[in-house]
């Protein structure tokens, strides 16, 4: 490697693949493969590729914008600032804290996550905070914690997924979200392992599978359900396990039972035979894993939905094992580290309930406050985005683009410009920022230094390649001088200091002791080791007061206990197997979890009964045809970045319509001609792309594009009763030929 490179990771998906950075005489990077990475070993994907593309000038902000004359004009910092300051300010003095909102994004570095939900808390006193990783993952979140005691993306390392005998990937298409991360499965099947995908699309995963499954959207609470009492049915329940290591088994299974294999088949449109060589494929190896994405859980069930995959992974003994287990495929760069840390309703740093009495000491005292004046729980991301302009009145938002990424997302356009005061901090116009009152350039990953965590738990370190240009500072920067304007005579600019470094050493206090314990984490292992999985507790000659109030740790100590193996706190990083450390030895970190116990009071698992239930909103003669939604490869969300990428627009430049050819046919449409997309919420146009590949019942659309083909101008809002994810992945629509 030259002595000029800089090793780093990509800006965009979970998987955070590890790059090379080297410098240009122009100015810029070029990425240059980094095989020592274990994740992608080198490999990356176009948006990886052409990531710094972003970097460049007249494609990024160099300058803080603020409104004049209904205009956005170039304004100083300092202008800015104070205006931002001003509009919070007065905002809070007549309208109480809590008409302040903050939302923030999962792109956020962990240092920038910790510092939004403290400068929410101490400096606004909101409880108004969340973020749109809200719309990623939460749903599995909770069946996580409700199942194990625990939110972990994935509980293995990717490495263990080509050892295992059998992988069920329910509602992911890995090869266009996550292309560098499909070798895992192509060795899965060289190594004699199958591939199971369901999805109502023929995706070009589903083309790599031994079986693809294509349930009707909406339907896979039901599968699992079948899938379970299929398992029960044959004899398959590994009783000795769900005996020592689960409770809630016999409530689970009577609920399973009442789903009957053709019962399942009416509801899913998936045949009982498929449904019988599902469960055979599955059991008959000794490991087997099942894997979720966006698919089951943006639903109106998703914590049911994906809390009924888990049950299929404890009645035959795939969790809490060797090379099988429950994972879920994390979407967003940091959506996983970007919850742990503060910046979600709920929650404090260390991945704690905020409504817990001794998480709001141990974290009060790291902060220097009193722990009455944090204020409570708030709305989760939805709900605070509709509340814009009525009860919330200004809003700080951070690395998100609500204006395209939310459902019902017309409406959620309104209420952002409802808003008395909006500032936004982004690397780009995006389209909310267009919007606001005052938009500050901030810093990007190859500009600045930060951890993030991927999808497999492992805490990684993004390392600075360049310097920004003149004009840009950081969010941390930005959250320091707002604390300074806001905090009068207090000084509350101190606990915002602006060396990420500095920030992560408060974030391994504040999170010391919690389930995702950050402690025993340095920039300096992060380095040397290529990252270390969480939690990972500091020695215990270190992990003294100077780490958190001890009543906040021994009232956490069996979730330590069980995330750390605590039993025997040195395990070896690669086997687990116990080393020969003493007590005050360095903690490996975790990168298997649950092999001793599940990280619950009495170290078992619960079953969580659950039942089938409709989507919130099935098709009827008005609206007969589900819309189905999701990403193509070439393009990252709300496309706020890639969509200036030359390559990528190439690849990909505009919105279509996936519909089967027997629906086209009733329409009159022939590939290319535009078709509307009709749902209660409002319409989009865009381009028939006619496919085999899609059931003839379901369309659907990518959502990176604004404007007329805005595919989150249909989806459906309504909310998991426990997530508070939106129903992203089902909504009744019609579809109508567009007349010339």
């Amino acid at each position: 490697m030259p002595n000029s490179a800089t090793p780093t990771h990509c800006p965009y998906c979970a998987l955070q693949c590890g790059m090379n950075l080297t410098p240009q005489q122009d100015g810029g990077v070029a990425v240059v493969e980094r095989p020592d990475f274990p994740v992608n070993k080198g490999a990356l994907c176009g948006k990886g590729r052409t990531a710094p593309a972003v970097l460049a000038q007249g494609v990024r902000l160099t300058s803080p914008l603020v409104r004049s004359g209904g205009t956005l004009v170039p304004a100083s910092w300092d202008e800015a600032l104070d205006r931002i300051a001003e509009g919070l300010g007065r905002t809070r003095t007549e309208h109480g804290p809590d008409a302040c909102g903050v939302f923030g994004g999962g792109g956020l570095t962990n240092e920038k996550a910790y510092s939004l939900g403290k400068f929410a808390r101490i400096v606004l006193g909101t409880s108004q905070i969340d973020y749109n990783g809200r719309f990623c993952m939460s749903s599995a979140a909770a069946a996580g914690i409700k199942a194990f005691g625990l939110d972990r993306g994935l509980p293995f390392p990717l490495e263990d997924i080509p050892k295992t005998g059998c992988v069920i990937l329910v509602g992911s298409n890995l090869a266009e979200t996550m292309p560098p991360s499909l070798r895992y499965f192509s060795e899965l099947r060289e190594n004699g392992g199958k591939l199971i995908v369901i999805d109502p699309r023929r995706t070009r995963t589903a083309e790599q599978a031994d079986l693809h499954l294509a349930p009707r959207p909406g339907t896979d609470l039901a599968l699992a359900l079948g899938l379970l009492h299929l398992v029960v049915a044959e004899g398959r329940v590994d009783e000795e396990y769900v005996q020592e290591r689960t409770v809630g088994w016999e409530e689970a299974r009577a609920a399973a039972m009442a789903h009957w294999p053709e019962y399942v088949e009416r509801i899913t449109g998936v045949s009982v035979p498929q449904l019988r060589e599902t469960v055979q494929l599955f059991c008959e190896p000794e490991h087997a894993m099942v894997l979720t994405a966006r698919g089951p859980e943006q639903q109106s069930k998703g914590t049911d939905t994906v809390g009924a995959w888990i049950n299929l992974c404890l009645a035959t003994g795939r969790a809490g094992r060797p090379l099988s287990g429950y994972g879920c495929l994390t979407g967003q760069g940091n959506g996983q580290g970007g919850r742990e840390h503060g910046q979600k309703a709920d929650q404090l740093p260390g991945y704690r309930k905020l409504d817990d009495p001794a998480a709001r000491r141990h974290v009060a005292e790291v902060w220097g406050v009193d722990p009455d004046s944090l204020p409570g729980p708030g709305r989760s991301a939805y709900e605070l985005l509709d509340a814009l302009g009525t009860d919330i009145r200004a809003l700080l938002l951070m690395a998100s683009n609500p204006v395209v990424s939310a459902p019902r997302a017309a409406h959620i356009e309104e209420r952002i410009r409802s808003l008395d005061f909006l500032a936004v901090c982004d690397v780009v116009l995006s389209e909310t920022a267009e919007l606001a009152d005052v938009v500050l350039p901030v810093t990007q990953w190859a500009e600045e230094t930060g951890t993030t965590t991927n999808l497999e738990g492992r805490v990684l370190l993004r390392r600075r390649a360049i310097t920004p240009p003149e004009g840009i500072r950081s969010d941390l920067e930005v959250m320091h001088e707002l604390a300074a304007r806001l905090g009068g005579e207090k000084g509350l600019e101190k606990g915002f200091p602006t060396d990420p470094e500095e920030v992560f050493e408060e974030l391994r206090r504040a999170s010391a002791g919690g389930p995702a314990d950050y402690s025993g984490i340095t920039y300096r292992r992060l380095v040397e080791e290529n990252g270390v999985f969480w939690p990972c507790p500091a020695p215990a000659a270190v992990h003294d007061g100077s780490a958190g109030s001890q009543d906040s740790q021994d009232s956490e100590d069996a979730s330590l206990d069980a995330l750390a193996g605590a039993d025997d706190p040195t395990r070896d990083a690669e086997t687990d197997a116990p080393t020969d450390g003493t007590d005050d030895a360095v903690h490996p970190g975790t990168p298997r979890l649950f092999l001793d116990r599940f990280a619950t009071p009495d170290g078992r698992a619960r079953f969580v009964p659950v039942s089938h239930r409709a989507v919130a909103e099935e098709p009827d003669d008005e609206y007969p045809v589900l819309l189905t939604t999701g990403r193509v490869v070439a393009q990252y969300q709300s496309g706020a970045q890639t969509r200036r990428v030359d390559e990528l627009n190439n690849a990909a430049p505009g919105p279509f319509v996936e519909l089967h050819p027997r629906l086209a046919a009733r329409l009159g449409a022939a590939e290319g001609d535009p078709v509307a997309v009709i749902s209660r919420r409002g319409r989009a146009v865009a381009p028939a792309r006619i496919t085999t590949g899609i059931r003839p019942d379901t369309v659907f659309m990518p959502f990176h594009w604004p404007g007329e083909g805005r595919a989150n101008t249909l989806t459906n809002p309504a909310l998991d009763p426990t997530s508070r994810m939106p129903e992203f992945k089902a909504c009744a629509v019609r579809v109508e030929a567009v007349k010339s």
